[in-house]
C-alpha cells in the first residue's frame, strides 16, 4: 500500500519549488505553552518568506556549513591510529588509517518513527533512557540494515510502545546536519486499541492535540514535527513536510529550543 502512495505524492511533482524563495521559519522559547496540559493552545506556527523584489530587505544568509570531526580514531579494518587528512581528489577531511591507508567515511544516521493517531489524539512515550530522560517523544528510533523506513517505523513503536500499528502516508523528513541525523516520519493508526510502555519507556499515554505537553518534549525533531502535525490537523489539510533543522549560534546542545527551521516545504 506504501510504494504506489510514495509514487503518487505530490512531493514528487513539486521539485521546482525547491527553487522558490527560500522560507524560514522560527520557533522560539516565547512561543512554546508554558502552562500546563490545558493552557490555550499555542500559537500557530509562522513562516517568513524573503522576497527578492524588496532590496532593502535581503534575504537572510545561509546557516554556516557544518565543519564535521571524524570520531574514528582507529581503522576498523587492521586497528592502526587514524590520521585526518583529505584525501586525493576529495575536499574533505577523512580518517585515513596511518598503516594500510584506507580511507574511513562517516554517513548521517536514519532515524524513522511514528506519529500515531487514535481517537483524534497522538502516542507518545516518556523516555526510561538517556539522553532525555522523563521527557515526552514520539516512538522512534534509528534504522536498521535491511528494512525500509516504513518497516523501522513499525517496529520501533512496537518496541517502545508495544503498539502494533498500520502506516497510514509518510508526514515529514527533517535533516539535523550538525548532529548527522535525517529523520523520516510516518502518519500510522492503531491497528488494536492496546498499547504500554515497552523497555525504553516509563510509560505511554494518548494526548489531545491541545494537551501535547510541548514544555516537555525531548528533541528538537519531535517538537517540530508535532507543531507541523498540529497545525495541519486544525487547518483540515494534513501535508507533507521537508525541513533542515539548525542550532542558533551559540546555543546550548541542551537547549532544545534554540533552532531555526530552514528550506520548508510543505506539500
Amino acid at each position: 500500500m506504501l510504494l504506489p502512495l510514495l509514487r503518487s505524492h505530490p512531493l514528487l511533482h513539486h521539485a521546482a519549488r525547491l527553487s522558490s524563495p527560500r522560507t524560514r521559519l522560527l520557533l522560539r522559547r516565547d512561543a512554546l505553552p508554558l502552562q500546563p496540559a490545558r493552557s490555550p493552545p499555542h500559537p500557530p506556527i509562522r513562516m517568513a518568506a524573503s522576497s527578492g523584489s524588496n532590496a532593502s530587505s535581503p534575504a537572510p544568509s545561509p546557516p554556516p556549513a557544518v565543519v564535521h570531526k571524524s570520531k574514528i580514531q582507529f581503522c576498523p579494518a587492521c586497528g592502526s591510529p587514524t590520521k585526518l587528512a583529505v584525501p586525493d581528489g576529495d575536499e574533505k577531511m577523512r580518517a585515513i588509517c596511518s598503516s594500510c591507508g584506507r580511507v574511513h567515511y562517516e554517513n548521517p544516521k536514519m532515524v524513522v518513527g511514528c506519529v500515531v493517531e487514535h481517537d483524534n489524539k497522538v502516542l507518545l512515550c516518556r523516555r526510561k533512557i538517556e539522553p532525555a530522560y522523563g521527557l515526552w517523544t514520539l516512538p522512534a528510533g534509528y534504522l536498521e540494515v535491511g528494512e525500509s523506513a516504513a518497516e523501522g517505523a513499525s517496529r520501533e513503536t512496537l518496541e517502545e510502545a508495544c503498539a502494533d500499528v498500520e502506516i497510514v502516508s509518510p508526514f515529514a523528513q527533517l535533516d539535523i546536519p550538525l548532529i548527522g541525523q535525517s529523520y523520516i516520519i510516518f502518519r500510522a493508526r492503531l491497528k488494536t486499541p492496546n498499547f504500554s510502555p515497552g523497555p525504553e519507556s516509563l510509560e505511554c499515554a494518548l494526548f489531545a492535540l491541545d494537551d501535547i505537553p510541548f514544555e516537555s518534549l525531548a528533541f528538537s525533531s519531535i517538537i517540530v514535527t508535532l507543531r507541523m502535525y498540529t497545525e495541519d490537523v486544525k487547518s483540515g489539510s494534513i501535508k507533507f513536510h521537508y525541513c533542515t533543522i539548525n542550532k542558533r549560534l551559540g546555543a546550548s546542545p541542551s537547549d532544545l529550543r534554540s533552532f531555526d527551521i530552514d528550506n520548508h516545504i510543505a506539500v
